[in-house]
């Protein structure tokens, strides 16, 4: 259904829509773009085949839709860095909301990462432009710390890095954490508190 010309969605087409949205997000986050098919999102929002092809055209459509409401938000936790605040307690707050982005978004963290191993072919463009200038543009504020002596000398992008990797990696590979620490067990129990005393002491001047 092309929904830029087409009239206002009623109640009941929001409702699929959504439905298919999310089914399509459980789908790709444990198989992947090349893994999932139509059918089993249509299983998973309990609709017919023919009538999720109804709101999208394919599967490619499903997933763009997808990514495109996530990137945004993806963005919105390095974006809050203040250049104007305390550096430490900037770069730490940024650690807890992206530890916190793994625990409540899971399922997108995972349809994230399994973007970026396919070598990230329908969100390039947005890795070149959108999140490549917000990382330099947080790096030169990190860097202007340092070089001000309020932090440590780090490597901003690679601090940056190192908190995608260390927090993501809560959501990405949960599976492993749980079989390791015990089937009934938090993964992200203490994950905070480490990682801010870890960070903590990286920025240490």
């Amino acid at each position: 259904m092309n929904t830029a010309s087409a009239a206002p969605l009623t109640r009941i087409q929001r409702r699929n829509r959504k439905l298919i949205l999310e089914a399509a997000l459980e789908v790709f986050s444990q198989h992947g773009f090349r893994g999932a098919t139509l059918d089993q999102i249509a299983a998973e929002a309990g609709l017919s085949k023919p009538n999720l092809l109804y709101y999208f055209d394919n599967k490619e459509a499903i997933h763009r839709s997808l990514l495109g409401d996530l990137l945004d938000s993806w963005l919105a936790p390095l974006r809050a860095i203040d250049p104007d605040g305390e550096p430490r307690a900037e770069i730490l707050a940024y650690v807890r909301r992206k530890i916190q982005m793994s625990r409540d978004f899971p399922r997108e963290s995972r349809l994230f990462a399994n973007e970026i191993l396919q070598g990230a072919p329908r969100i390039e463009g947005f890795i070149r432009t959108e999140l490549r200038a917000l990382v330099a543009e947080k790096a030169a504020v990190i860097r202007g710390w340092a070089q001000a002596g309020r932090i440590a000398d780090v490597d901003p992008m690679h601090l940056i890095f190192s908190i995608w990797a260390l927090t993501q990696n809560y959501a990405d590979f949960e599976a492993q954490m749980r079989m390791v620490r015990g089937p009934h067990s938090d993964p992200f129990d203490g994950a905070e508190d480490y990682l801010e005393t870890l960070f903590s002491r990286l920025l240490a001047v």
